[in-house]
């Protein structure tokens, strides 16, 4: 192989040193690139599989062989104190993110490239001019700083990308998950491409449970992992989720509250409930559905099993166990007038008298109509019970032994506890 007439005509003394060296060697060595170009591609293809799947070996080997060149190009602009033109290492970062190549695997391929650059342009200057070795040698500290700037671009561009890349997933999971929730996305026909961006089978055991802070609610935390909401039973309900000893809760969080889209597989609702158990929330859980399409029903049914919530109850509710009170929730109107209607006079009873002769009522109830038991809880005589019953009846027209007028009697307050007096 012919040696190159160098311009300066002075052997280890060239004019403008490593950059007229470089635009001597120029040809020759883009040939060279372009054969070992062709062998990266074809060893990196051999052992990374991210890249298998993502290049032909023409695209790859054309890709390394243009950031050769242009990383001969950096050296030369770097050896003569110019900045390094990074645009291209950073679009390159940018979309292998955008194509989901891991960082790793690029910045292999880029750290093997400069090797190979190195190596390249000492082999075609020792061979057509290698009485301009000390010339070169001192630009292998140029060569390297503008490898390391490459490569942090690349790195750089490539984390910013991923960032927007996850940012957008994100919000893309929250809408197809709230398209799920307000049932919208049946209608739109995108209840299978939610579950499959989910990670969630079409066709299963699911149920919804809607969250609200209780009156002595624990401050916010949010672990990161699968079942994150952001009120004190999450961390439970999250490390359960992970283990594997409780149903999967994919989370939406929202100002006033939190829902939560549950895949119970082969758990039971009463595993949910445990899983709730014990924290400062109003929980309310809808009956189980077989399908992500019938997941708008379901938190319509749990927003019902929570309003069914008293104001002091820490059990989470399923709405099963709540039906007559969740009948009274879905009609608020109805639910009202039954109220006026029922328990009109007693509410007009100064408030005191008022709340001794409903209280007695509730207990009474929950006592499955044992005056005794009623007593017990309200700390009195069975004959007081009595007493208080016998004047509500006055007051409603209602009788407790009438089963037509106790299914009366305790739908309007239900209503009178869901609403209120007025």
């Amino acid at each position: 192989m012919e040696p190159i007439a160098l311009s300066s005509g002075t052997p280890g003394a060239l004019t403008g040193g490593v950059p007229v060296l470089i635009k001597e060697v120029e040809d020759p060595l883009r040939t060279r690139f372009a054969t070992v170009a062709s062998r990266l591609a074809t060893e990196t293809l051999r052992t990374d599989p991210a890249y298998a799947a993502l290049l032909t070996h023409h695209e790859l080997s054309e890709r390394i062989h243009r950031n050769l060149c242009q990383a001969l190009a950096s050296v030369t602009q770097a050896a003569q104190g110019l900045p390094v033109d990074l645009d291209d290492a950073m679009s390159t970062g940018s979309s292998r993110a955008e194509q989901g190549l891991p960082l790793p695997s690029l910045l292999r391929t880029y750290r093997q490239g400069g090797r190979l650059l190195w190596q390249t342009l000492s082999e075609v200057v020792s061979e057509r001019a290698p009485e301009e070795l000390p010339t070169l040698l001192p630009a292998a500290g140029v060569v390297w700083d503008v490898l390391e700037q490459i490569t942090d671009a690349v790195t750089e561009s490539y984390r910013q990308a991923e960032g927007s890349r996850a940012a957008r997933d994100q919000e893309r999971r929250h809408a197809l998950l709230d398209a799920l929730l307000d049932g919208s996305g049946v209608g739109a026909g995108l209840a299978s491409e939610a579950a499959a961006h989910l990670g969630l089978p079409e066709h299963g055991r699911y149920a919804v449970v809607v969250l609200r802070p209780g009156p002595a609610a624990l401050s916010p935390s949010r672990p990161a992992a699968a079942a994150t909401p952001s009120a004190a039973p999450m961390p439970a309900a999250a490390s359960a989720a992970e283990n594997g000893s409780g149903p999967r809760i994919l989370w939406r969080i929202r100002a006033d509250g939190e829902t939560g889209l549950v895949h119970l597989a082969d758990h039971s609702l009463d595993t949910l409930r445990d899983m709730l158990t014990g924290y400062a929330v109003r929980a309310g859980i809808s009956p189980v559905v077989d399908s992500v399409a019938d997941l708008g029903r379901a938190r319509w049914l749990a927003e019902l099993a929570l309003r069914t919530c008293r104001a002091d109850e820490r059990e989470p509710v399923l709405l099963d166990e709540r039906l007559p009170d969740a009948l009274v929730a879905a009609q608020a109107d109805l639910g009202a007038r039954l109220r006026s209607t029922v328990l009109g006079r007693v509410l007009a009873l100064p408030p005191e008298e008022c709340e001794v002769l409903l209280s007695t009522l509730e207990a009474w109830l929950r006592a499955g109509g044992a005056a005794a038991s009623a007593a017990e809880h309200l700390y009195c005589h069975r004959n007081t019970v009595s007493n208080r019953l016998r004047r509500l009846e006055h007051l409603t027209g209602r009788a407790l032994n009438d089963p037509a007028h106790l299914v009366e009697l305790s739908l309007a307050l239900a209503a009178l506890r869901q609403y209120g007096p007025r």
